[in-house]
């Protein structure tokens, strides 16, 4: 346990730790704020984790665990469109305040997503403690991919990063994308990378899997992420269009997200039916977060074709769970996905080169099978525990320079 920081306030304004991932907004952020919080609770922290009420999350605390509460704050229409919540930011802000004041206040701040960076420096200020952030996404680096993004973003990210006294990077791509885009002081980034929960996500059997979900005897290829354009469910598809294997399927786990999501999984159901793979493609509903390793332990490999990853959680977790996988060539991929070691790296969006990638793995099992055992020997590397340890030792460092500065 910390001995400077014992009482911990996490910002999660726009999406509850509790939300399922892949449903609306929940995805990765989601899991990294719900386990870190957990680990750190277990670590002995009293963790205060802020959200923003909705429909689906009314306000009031709720006692996740010891140590660790749940705090939903009224903030805005519930109905509030994450693309509008910079109008909700002051409020959000003024409700984490009088909870703080009414609970004792707190040793530390970490702030996730921009959203909650605007927050948390408001409320760092006012309470003269550190602030920690952790972006998961950087908006000049979606722009450079082609996603828009709400006008502000970053700007606010850049002041954000200006003011932050620590600015956690999931991966080496994460801070060198901080430095380059946002000129961050290299002093102040720390890594603070992603975990799996061993527990669920390990080897397992696929036989096993397949006859728990109904898959039968078919290769199957697995898709896991919100359907928007960021995470490439369009690219999986038209893979599969020019996959010489008519025997395979494509499994994917996800719901729409965000102001475009239905329009892409309608544009996505349209590449289906224009192919003709009505057959060989299944679109399941967004699964609680265990059960997906029973999915990963089905596939005979996964796919990750999104535009930009800060870290890339599905890959980790696939790969954890024994399963080859075939991602983007792009941010924190590289260093999940060893290219011909774990897996293999595909550069672009061409449909061909994915196709030859998927292609590859499926004809060569004792290949995959290598990627399989390199792959969890690689995720056993990364643990909660050690996340909480590399925050709690950023956040006491910083706690002792905020002192020496009074």
């Amino acid at each position: 346990m910390s001995d400077l920081v014992r009482r911990l306030c996490v910002l999660s304004m726009h999406t509850s730790p509790l939300a399922q991932p892949g449903s609306a907004d929940a995805g990765g952020m989601n899991v990294y704020v719900r386990e870190l919080a957990t680990s750190l609770a277990q670590a002995g922290v009293a963790v205060r984790v802020y959200t923003r009420a909705t429909h689906g999350v009314p306000a009031g605390p709720q006692t996740v665990e010891p140590n660790l509460v749940v705090v939903p704050i009224a903030a805005g229409d519930p109905d509030l469109s994450k693309e509008d919540l910079g109008s909700a930011i002051e409020e959000f802000t003024a409700g984490v305040a009088l909870d703080l004041a009414a609970t004792g206040g707190t040793d530390a701040i970490h702030a996730n997503y921009w959203l909650s960076a605007v927050a948390g420096q408001t409320l760092a200020h006012a309470l003269r403690v550190p602030l920690a952030v952790s972006f998961h996404t950087l908006a000049r680096v979606k722009l450079a991919h082609g996603d828009p993004e709400p006008g502000g973003r970053a700007a606010a990210e850049e002041r954000a990063v200006a003011s932050a006294d620590v600015l956690c990077a999931a991966s080496a791509s994460d801070a060198s994308d901080l430095s380059t885009h946002y000129g961050a002081d290299p002093r102040r980034i720390v890594r603070v990378p992603p975990g799996v929960q061993h527990a669920f996500f390990s080897p397992g059997s696929r036989a096993g899997a397949r006859r728990a979900l109904g898959l039968g005897d078919a290769p199957h290829v697995l898709f896991v992420g919100r359907i928007q354009p960021l995470k490439g469910l369009d690219v999986a598809v038209c893979a599969m269009a020019e996959l010489q294997r008519s025997d395979a399927r494509l499994l994917a786990v996800g719901g729409p997200s965000g102001p475009h999501g239905a329009a892409e999984q309608a544009r996505v159901n349209n590449l289906i039916a224009a192919a003709g793979l009505g057959d060989r493609v299944t679109i399941t509903d967004p699964q609680p977060h265990h059960i997906l390793s029973t999915y990963y332990r089905a596939a005979d490999v996964v796919v990750v074709p999104s535009r930009t990853e800060s870290f890339g959680l599905v890959a980790l977790e696939a790969a954890s769970c024994g399963r080859p996988v075939v991602a983007a060539d792009v941010g924190g991929l590289r260093g999940l996905v060893l290219h011909g070691e774990s897996g293999l790296r595909v550069r672009g969006r061409d449909p061909r080169h994915w196709a030859a990638a998927i292609g590859e793995v499926l004809g060569d099992p004792e290949r995959a099978a290598a990627f399989g055992v390199a792959g969890a020997t690689l995720g056993r590397s990364y643990r909660w525990s050690t996340t909480a340890q590399a925050l709690l030792a950023a956040l006491d460092r910083a706690v002792v320079e905020h002192g020496e500065r009074r």
